[in-house]
């Protein structure tokens, strides 16, 4: 079984996380199980009103959405696999249920290594068409947290750098918290211009399953711009080449 790439970026400071979040950020290419997580947000979605007619023309892109809401359930799943291109990766598939209409939000976080090491970068959304580095780092109580690089966009061919004014950077934390018995996230993404696009927080439980076996003709059906070990309704509409 390979290293999980948290550990690949994270190297000694791995250690250093709180047990449970050691075995939530273990999952690896190869492990036969995927992760399961169950609960509730407090608060989750935009909640400047002005700027939810903007985010309601992307939501189709599944990574941002112009809800908010207070007290909604969610899921989400993580998948270890290999990208098309033979990286090691990890597909998170949320299902956010707001009152009357559920919505998808997707992400797929690679390890690339250079000669500096190992970093990890995110690719958001039903293509993956937006990409941004992350700077991890572990608090002294052993929470990870996460602050998002510059980002690019991929638009077919085109690479583009979102220039510092347009672009947003998140920021997120997750813990194991003891006193309840879950895992705890928020996240919190800002534009310098406008403010808090979006925000998320919440507690879950999570398990592990068995991974899926696919079925013959899945198997036939898979091509090279396929991932390896990702179940087909947890992949992008589509792969562009990344490297």
């Amino acid at each position: 079984m390979s290293t999980p790439i948290y550990e690949l970026a994270l190297g000694a400071k791995f250690r250093q996380l709180q047990p449970e979040l050691q075995d939530y950020f273990s999952l690896a290419p190869g492990s036969g199980y995927y992760g399961i997580g169950e609960g509730v947000f407090d608060v989750v979605g935009c909640r400047q009103k002005w700027l939810r007619p903007l985010l309601a023309t992307v939501a189709g892109e599944e990574a941002f959405f112009p809800e908010y809401g207070e007290r909604i359930p969610f899921r989400i799943e993580n998948h270890a696999h290999l990208d098309p291109f033979g990286r090691s990766s990890l597909t998170a598939r949320r299902e956010i249920f707001f009152p009357g209409h559920t919505r998808l939000f997707h992400d797929t976080t690679v390890a690339e290594t250079s000669n500096d090491g190992t970093r990890l970068v995110d690719y958001v959304g039903r293509y993956r068409r937006l990409a941004t580095a992350l700077d991890l780092d572990v608090t002294p109580e052993g929470r990870l947290r996460g602050v998002s690089g510059a980002s690019r966009l991929f638009l077919g061919p085109l690479r583009l750098a979102l220039p510092a004014y347009l672009d947003a950077k998140a920021y997120a934390e997750q813990w194991w918290d003891a006193a309840e018995g879950k895992h705890r996230i928020q996240v919190k993404v800002l534009q310098h211009h406008v403010g808090l696009v979006l925000v998320y927080a919440g507690s879950f439980d999570y398990r592990l399953a068995p991974s899926l076996p696919a079925t013959d003709g899945a198997v036939a059906a898979r091509t090279a711009t396929a991932a390896v070990g990702l179940p087909r309704y947890a992949e992008p509409d589509r792969w562009e080449r990344r490297v």
